[in-house]
């Protein structure tokens, strides 16, 4: 251990964020989410109403951007369990 209390070669301890900051990130992920939200929902409902008019290109790039969408959602949620 160091005089700073970081370990021996290592950074720095962080200290703990304050409530106040912690709900400021908790907001925000939540506005980011809900986006991401409104975006799949368009998504689903623009790729179904082309593929049921006959349109069948749409349906794989659609699932692509989905999926990215789904990445992004457990990204965030994986990132506010480790806020501690």
């Amino acid at each position: 251990m160091t005089d700073d209390g970081s370990p021996a070669g290592g950074a720095p301890r962080r200290r703990p964020l304050a409530t106040g900051e912690k709900s400021t990130i908790v907001y925000g992920i939540l506005g980011v989410l809900l986006v991401l939200l409104v975006a799949q929902l368009w998504l689903l409902t623009a790729t179904t109403n082309a593929w049921l008019g006959g349109d069948d290109s749409v349906v794989l790039p659609a699932a692509v951007a989905s999926l990215a969408c789904l990445g992004l959602n457990v990204g965030l949620l994986l990132y506010l369990f480790r806020l501690e």
